[in-house]
């Protein structure tokens, strides 16, 4: 197994079938078409503020006041979501060049509606009295078609891209840590559907694209390969980017940015001068700034203030009254909730990642294979994190659509699961992957964890009511809305035929694999048993 000396990579890892760069494409776009195929239809409050810029370059979601929860309006000011606009700039883009798409079949539809003289909305037989009522106030107000198709457009063309970007920069160092091109794809393909990242990317959301980025601002500046192709004060403004991104995207972005930064501190103190460390801080800096001052803007235009967040002014809620608007200081309770509540904690969503505390007797010795300084960042990030959302009260409206929070600590803390997965015996540890590919996959499919047993619900739901899509499950439910087709429930099978399909397509020419390649692959795969 290869490992690092410092912060240099001893060794060049061993290429499988595929070029690196292959294997790299070949990785995205099977992550980009399983994770389109799962997607939601959720109209969640990022989709409006979306849909406010793509369609009027506006902040205000006027259109939407009382569809939402999170949706409220500040007097002099109109409705806004209350939350940090970042992934809806995101999801903005894609859905305004889709839009003469969009407003062309929202059109045709609503006209049609019209003339066959329908005033009240068919019936949405879902289970839940919220989505059925939001259903007829949507269809009433003629949005019905339009947030479905912005959803299904965001999270096909913005979050699912992003989550399958994410993936590839796990590969690349995971490949790095491991010398083997064949481990690193296995182990990244893992990340990628055997973690909450699968169930999180179905929709568009704030949290996962940021640990994302944060993830990826964190390579840049690290350097595992040692490349010269970007320079040290580039990778400095791209590390500041990506940590400036994150507050833009939610306030827990401040414990990415507050890190990224001491790291490039003490990465740029190796110079040993004062001026090297002041210079690369004010890159990281800059970088950073660009996104901090949208995020002022933004807070400018909707509320009269730049530096107040959208917290600060939404209705009184439950739990407001606790410190800061819902905001304290770590509490016990919570902090233990976060980890092991079956319906969202982090242990119960992915109980792989409980090897994850085993990775500081790994990385140790002679069996050390991550620099000490970049590992405690490793580690520092999800504790940070969890000591952060500890002290957000509202981490308990978590119940009903599971991990959320912690979500951008996932790519952090499987690199140091990684470690320890790959010291295992082999069969244990295709167990755990296996085990964990089932339980990420079932929430995937059936994204429900709020009644019954948690996170076992999609469980039980997959193996006893057979493979489901969230975007067909909701066509089932418009019963009568196209014909008697849906009536008895949509199969997937045939979506996901297609899918092995053009699976196959992508990998094709890894089909026939000469002898001399198989040895060198067994060889490698060995990481993976010792």
């Amino acid at each position: 197994m290869a490992q690092f000396g410092g912060s240099s990579v001893l060794g060049t890892p061993k290429r499988w079938i595929f070029p690196t760069q292959g294997l790299a494409v070949r990785l995205f776009l099977t992550c980009w078409l399983i994770y389109s195929i799962h997607l939601a239809t959720n109209t969640v409050r990022e989709i409006y503020l979306a849909l406010a810029i793509g369609d009027h370059l506006s902040f205000r979601v006027d259109d939407y006041a009382n569809m939402h929860s999170d949706l409220f309006e500040k007097k002099g000011f109109g409705w806004h979501i209350g939350a940090n606009p970042g992934a809806s700039m995101l999801g903005a883009v894609p859905y305004f060049l889709s839009r003469p798409v969009i407003d062309r079949v929202v059109e045709k539809v609503n006209r049609s509606r019209a003339a066959s003289g329908l005033k009240e909305p068919p019936q949405y037989n879902s289970p839940w009295p919220m989505a059925r009522e939001f259903y007829r106030e949507a269809w009433r107000r003629g949005l019905d078609v339009k947030f479905g198709l912005a959803a299904v457009v965001m999270q096909v063309f913005c979050m699912a891209p992003i989550s399958a970007v994410g993936v590839v920069a796990m590969f690349y160092l995971l490949r790095r840590i491991f010398g083997s091109d064949r481990t690193g794809l296995l182990l990244a393909l893992l990340y990628a559907f055997g973690t909450p990242v699968f169930f999180r990317t179905g929709f568009l959301n704030h949290n996962m694209i940021l640990g994302h980025l944060s993830f990826m601002g964190f390579l840049a500046m690290w350097n595992p390969g040692e490349s010269t192709r970007w320079g040290e004060n580039r990778r400095y403004f791209l590390g500041g980017l990506a940590g400036g991104t994150a507050l833009l995207l939610d306030y827990s972005g401040v414990v990415l940015l507050a890190i990224l930064f001491c790291y490039g501190v003490v990465k740029a103190w190796e110079e040993k001068q004062v001026q090297h460390v002041i210079r690369k801080s004010a890159t990281f800096a800059l970088g950073a700034a660009g996104p901090i001052l949208l995020l002022w803007l933004y807070q400018w235009q909707s509320f009269g203030n730049p530096f107040l967040p959208g917290q600060h002014w939404m209705l009184p809620v439950e739990w407001i009254d606790i410190g800061y608007q819902g905001f304290s200081l770590p509490q016990p309770e919570l902090l233990r909730l976060l980890l092991v509540d079956y319906r969202y904690g982090l242990f119960a969503t992915c109980p792989l990642l409980l090897i994850a505390l085993l990775a500081p007797w790994f990385n140790r010795g002679v069996k050390k294979v991550l620099p000490t300084r970049e590992f405690l960042v490793l580690m520092l990030v999800p504790l940070g994190l969890w000591l952060f959302c500890g002290g957000i009260s509202y981490v308990r409206l978590q119940f009903n659509n599971g991990l959320r929070y912690l979500a951008p600590l996932l790519p952090f803390l499987f690199v140091s699961a990684a470690i320890v997965l790959v010291r295992l015996p082999r069969r244990v540890a295709y167990m755990f992957s296996i085990i964990a590919v089932m339980e990420a996959w079932s929430m995937a499919m059936y994204r429900d964890v709020e009644r019954g047993v948690g996170v076992l619900d999609p469980l039980l739901h997959v193996f006893i009511g057979g493979f489901q899509l969230p975007a067909l499950t909701v066509i089932s439910r418009m019963s009568g809305q196209y014909g008697d087709y849906a009536s008895l429930g949509v199969s997937p099978l045939p979506v996901f035929a297609v899918a092995v399909a053009l699976i196959c397509v992508i990998w094709w020419p890894g089909v026939s694999v000469p002898a001399s390649t198989q040895t060198e692959e067994h060889t490698e795969f060995a990481a993976l048993s010792h």
